[in-house]
């Protein structure tokens, strides 16, 4: 396959698909509390949870488990013996058959769950959130018609023959585009980047979200080519912007700073460390308004530049403070909340009278319990009045089916 940096006129086509050998069935076990873990629903099993698997077996394999007493069926998943989440669970309680059948009423459900969504001039959405609509390990976002299938897991190879025109039919896309997590090395022409169906005639896509245009990098960009959970925040954005000067902190591709704009901003400033990222951000702003005298941007660390903008004594009648994750393993918890309370601290004195903080966390490690306290303390030592107006967590196109999968929380407070 070509390289990711791949040039836009040419055009990708899929390389034919050579199918795995069929998955194996493999008779599993597991520990006592392995059997109360697979019976609360949880769809993760790790290896000290499996007591024994009848078999070498291979990613992808189904892992069959059998009740420990009475040998009876408790439920099924995808096997990787290399993972430390040994058993990727599909279904739990009565016997199934995994089967293209069974992964296609997966696809249509989800499909019904995001049809609400497809009705507000919006045609990027995932389509799959992994464990959270039943496919532990796979994501597809769909992007004007493009699908971006990306696997965290291995797992899921053998099954991707089946599941390719499954997921068209669902996503209805002629393209499928592959990506794969860090830890899924690559399988033959199944590379990060590969075509899997029908043809890329440039990887850069243009999507709708709620009337508004971006540019999606699917071959080679962050994710599978844009951040989609914030879509309910960046609408929201946008509505409370009229006549407001806007500072939208990590900005990254301009989520925030397009609706802020088409929300009737005065002036929004874009601050990102990094300069592709806000080369992005100009070129979506331009999609949407052509060259606009409204929009800045500045190029640093945010801690250093918010410092810079409050000895400008700068204010802003919004003030978007979204970080990457700052936690992603549980260690790193700790540092994390220290660098959410140091963020909004400095955020807070940019907010004018009467004006709104959007402070966000994407770190699924730090609970919303934990996030809201340690910005609610921040704004507490501040002195300054404050009301909460609203929290808000997934999108529908995000849903949450397990404690692990909520992440994305948010909450906007008014500053007197």
């Amino acid at each position: 396959m070509p390289p990711a940096n791949r040039r836009p006129d040419i055009t990708f086509q899929a390389p034919p698909i050579d199918p795995f050998p069929p998955p194996a069935r493999l008779a599993t076990r597991l520990t006592p509390q392995g059997e109360r873990i697979l019976r609360a629903g949880h769809p993760w099993l790790f290896d000290g949870a499996v007591e024994s698997v009848k078999g070498e077996g291979r990613p992808g394999d189904l892992a069959i488990v059998f009740d420990r007493k009475k040998d009876r069926f408790l439920g099924v998943g995808l096997y990787d013996p290399a993972s430390p989440i040994r058993v990727r669970v599909l279904h739990q309680g009565s016997p199934a058959r995994i089967d293209g059948a069974w992964f296609n009423e997966k696809l249509q459900a989800a499909r019904k769950l995001r049809l609400p969504l497809l009705k507000k001039n919006t045609n990027g959405y995932r389509l799959v959130h992994g464990e959270n609509d039943g496919l532990p390990g796979l994501v597809v976002d769909v992007y004007a018609g493009v699908a971006v299938v990306k696997l965290y897991s291995p797992v899921w190879f053998p099954w991707l023959a089946e599941l390719l025109p499954l997921i068209q039919r669902a996503a209805k896309a002629d393209t499928v585009v592959l990506r794969l997590a860090r830890v899924v090395t690559p399988v033959g022409d199944w590379t990060d980047g590969a075509v899997l169906a029908g043809e890329l005639t440039d990887p850069e896509v243009v999507f709708r979200e709620h009337n508004l245009q971006f540019v999606a990098h699917v071959a080679d960009g962050h994710k599978t080519g844009f951040f989609l959970d914030h879509r309910h925040n960046r609408k929201r954005v946008g509505e409370l912007s009229q006549g407001q000067d806007v500072l939208d902190v990590f900005s990254y591709a301009g989520g925030f700073t397009v609706h802020a704009l088409a929300g009737g901003a005065y002036r929004v400033l874009s601050l990102d460390i990094s300069e592709p990222a806000l080369e992005l951000a100009r070129r979506n702003v331009a999609l949407n308004f052509g060259p606009d005298p409204r929009h800045e941007v500045v190029i640093g660390d945010a801690f250093q530049e918010l410092e810079r903008i409050a000895k400008r004594k700068e204010e802003f009648g919004i003030v978007v403070v979204d970080p990457p994750s700052f936690a992603k393993r549980e260690k790193e918890v700790r540092g994390a909340l220290d660098a959410y309370r140091r963020i909004n601290t400095l955020a807070v004195p940019l907010v004018k009278p009467g004006g709104i903080l959007l402070a966000a966390s994407c770190s699924a490690r730090v609970s919303a319990e934990d996030f809201f306290a340690t910005v609610e303390k921040v704004l507490k030592r501040s002195g300054r009045p404050y009301a909460l107006l609203e929290r808000t967590y997934h999108d529908v196109d995000h849903p949450v089916g397990f404690p692990e999968g909520a992440y994305l929380k948010a909450g906007y407070y008014r500053l007197e």
